[in-house]
Parts: structure tokens; C-alpha cells; sequence
């Protein structure tokens, strides 16, 4: 291999460095423990930390099936070279750091898959329609799905005839089920999933005895949060904000982490020499999303917490509830998808039910939105520019 080829993958590996630790400053670092900054559950530092390392372990032992979809699922018949690649990570990396500057979470999923298929295009690649469709459906229906479900559990938490003794755990029981239920690359010789590998000392077989081993998984941890619950509500229930915080830092990394390595990885696979296994390109973008919590997040925490909408403990795990399920749902679908643009349509959709159109600023919603369909086309556009430049 010469040296200028090994300069250009040094450089790609750079790039994709620096995009981890943009994701982490201001995308999977802010966004997850926002509504319980804003419900002063937890300090904005210590909330940085935590989910830099909770990130981390996300990215390292879920995050291959987004990076797969990212570097080999949006575009047909052609490879990234090492020039293309740096160009996707630092458009995607730019953009998502004039959102940090400005305090606008840009939607980098947006960013990243539209520099993807706009190089892609520009190297004469083929759409993949299949994709396209998985990919849209879930952006189009997250702000519905997301800010439906938030506005429901906002709507039924402060009832006085459902007291939070049965309400919240039975929303643990329902986080419980999911996370017995998640796919984990360290599980795959016991079946993938903790309910799988329950199952097999449950006397049952098939979907029943993986049904008995979530179930023994998840009635317990509704048990133990209505036992807190009871003995002590307010703090009870910041306990419970924080275990969701915790969880959707955790997809945060699993989810975003392929943003970032995507399309290294048929670049070292086509590498000969440079070639690195997967797990090392999870680890080292793990690595980038944690440094980017610790470092860069505050700022974006603070925006997210307190710009959006006036959070209490019951509408921040209204939030965190459907923000853990539509991140988990990507993740198992390896679909791109913005969370910022999950957990924003979650605030908005707990706020809306407990403050109505009081408790969300029109004008930021507006904006934000725009931000994310402009990061788009602005990717996909400057995607295509500079490689089609690139190539003459």
C-alpha cells in the first residue's frame, strides 16, 4: 500500500474520529438526559459523563447494524474510496457543529445519509428504494409516534384516579419486557437477547418460554419500582427518570455510533493491508462519542432542557419512554434515524399535554424543523458538488 493511500485512510479515520465526537457533543451527549437536566434530577456535568460512558457501551455492543445500514445499505454498486469518505464525514461533522454553535440540534442522521447518497449518486451508485422507504417511514411517523406516546403517558400520569403507584410500574414493567428483549452482539451464542438466553432454563419452548424469561425479567422490576414509588413518590420517581435516562443514553450511542464508523466499513474491508474488524471501529467510535459527552454536551443540554419546554419529572419519563423505544426500534431495523428528532418530538408532545401550546416556543419548533429538512438537502447537494468536483 503507498503512502498516499495511507494518508487518505488516516485522514478517513480522522474524520470519522471527529464526527464521533461531534455526535457526542451535540446529538447522542445532550439529548438523552435533557428532560431529567430539566427536571433537576441530575446535574448538567454529571449528566454529561454518565452518558458518555453509557454511550459508549451502546455504541461498542450495538451499534454494528446502523453502521452496516450506513456504509453499505444506502447506495448500490459502488464503494466509497477513502477521498469520498472524508468528504461524507466532514460535511456531516461541519453541519452538526454549526448546530452546537448555534444551539439548534441539527439533525445529523439527516446530514450523514444525505452526504452518503449524494456522493453515492455522484460516483454513479444506484438508489436503493427498499431503504429509502424504511428510512422515511420512520422519520415521517417519529414526531407522530414519539409525541403521541409522550402525550399519552403525560395525560395519564398526573390522574387522580391512576396513582402513580400503578402507572409508573407498570411503565416499568414495559421498558423491563423491551430491554429483556434487546439484541446484543456479546449474547449472540445464547440467542442474542437476555430473554433468549433466560429461556433456557424456563420449562417451555419456542415464543412461550421466551415469553415466561421476560417475564421473569420484567414483573420484578415493576415490583421494585412500585415498592420505591410508594415509600418515597417525588424521589422515587427521579430514580426512575434517571434508570430511562440511563437506557436512552445507552441507545443513544447504539443508534448514532454508525453515523460516524458507517462508512469506514467497507473501506477497510476493501483495504487490504489497513484491514480492521468491526468491533475495533465500534470501540474507537465509542471512544469519540464519549469524549464528545464529556466535553462538548453541557451547552446542548442546557438548550435542549430548557428552551423547549418547562419539564417536570412526570413529563421528562413521558419524554424518555418513547425516546428509548423509537431509538431501540432503529437500532433493530439498522435504520439511520435523527434523535434529536426523537427526543424533541417527545418534549413536545409531554408538553403539549400537560401546558398545551403554552409550554413549547412555536417559533424554535419552526426553526428546528427547518434546520433538520435544510441539513438534508444542503448534505446531499454539497455531497454531490464536491465529489462530482473531486472527480473532473
Amino acid at each position: 500500500m503507498d503512502l498516499t493511500t495511507i494518508a487518505l485512510f488516516s485522514i478517513a479515520a480522522l474524520a470519522s474520529l471527529f464526527m464521533a465526537w461531534v455526535i457526542g457533543a451535540g446529538s447522542s451527549g445532550a439529548t438523552p438526559f435533557a428532560p431529567a437536566v430539566g427536571a433537576n434530577a441530575i446535574s448538567t456535568m454529571r449528566a454529561a459523563f454518565v452518558v458518555g460512558i453509557l454511550g459508549f457501551a451502546g455504541a461498542v455492543t450495538q451499534g454494528g447494524s446502523v453502521s452496516d445500514a450506513v456504509g453499505r445499505g444506502l447506495v448500490q454498486g459502488v464503494t466509497l474510496p477513502p477521498s469520498a469518505v472524508i468528504v461524507v464525514l466532514l460535511i456531516g461533522a461541519s453541519l452538526m457543529a454549526v448546530g452546537i454553535v448555534t444551539g439548534y440540534p441539527i439533525a445529523i442522521a439527516f446530514t450523514v445519509t444525505g452526504a452518503v447518497i449524494g456522493v453515492g449518486f455522484a460516483l454513479g451508485g444506484q438508489p436503493v428504494p427498499s431503504k429509502y422507504a424504511e428510512i422515511g417511514a420512520l422519520w415521517v411517523l417519529t414526531p407522530f409516534v414519539g409525541g403521541g406516546i409522550a402525550y399519552g403517558i403525560a395525560s395519564v400520569l398526573p390522574r387522580a384516579d391512576v396513582p402513580e403507584r400503578v402507572s409508573v410500574p407498570i411503565l416499568a414493567v414495559i421498558v423491563g419486557a423491551v430491554v429483556a428483549n434487546l439484541e446484543f452482539a456479546f449474547l449472540a451464542s445464547a440467542g442474542g437477547t437476555l430473554a433468549a438466553a433466560g429461556s433456557r432454563f424456563v420449562p417451555l419452548e419456542g415464543l412461550v418460554g421466551t415469553g415466561a424469561a421476560t417475564a421473569l425479567f420484567a414483573i420484578p422490576v415493576g415490583l421494585l419500582v412500585r415498592w420505591d414509588v410508594s415509600r418515597d413518590l417525588g424521589g422515587g420517581l427521579r430514580r426512575f427518570l434517571l434508570a430511562l435516562g440511563a437506557l436512552v443514553a445507552f441507545s443513544a450511542g447504539a443508534s448514532q455510533v454508525g453515523l460516524a464508523v458507517g462508512p469506514l466499513l467497507p473501506l477497510v474491508e476493501t483495504g487490504g493491508g489497513m484491514a480492521v474488524s468491526t468491533t475495533a471501529i465500534l470501540t474507537g467510535g465509542g471512544l469519540g462519542i464519549l469524549v464528545g459527552s464529556w466535553t462538548g454536551a453541557p451547552r446542548m443540554i442546557k438548550s435542549i432542557s430548557q428552551e423547549y419546554a418547562s419539564l417536570g419529572p412526570r413529563r421528562s419519563i413521558s419524554t424518555l419512554v418513547p425516546s428509548f423505544l423509537i431509538a431501540q426500534t432503529a437500532v433493530l431495523l439498522g435504520v439511520p434515524v435523527s434523535f434529536n428528532e426523537i427526543i424533541v418530538s417527545a418534549i413536545i408532545g409531554s408538553g403539549l399535554a400537560v401546558g398545551g401550546s403554552s409550554g413549547v416556543s412555536p417559533r424554535k419548533l419552526g426553526v428546528t424543523v427547518l434546520a433538520w429538512i435544510g441539513s438534508f438537502v444542503l448534505a446531499f447537494g454539497l455531497g454531490y458538488g464536491l465529489e462530482t468536483a473531486i472527480g473532473m
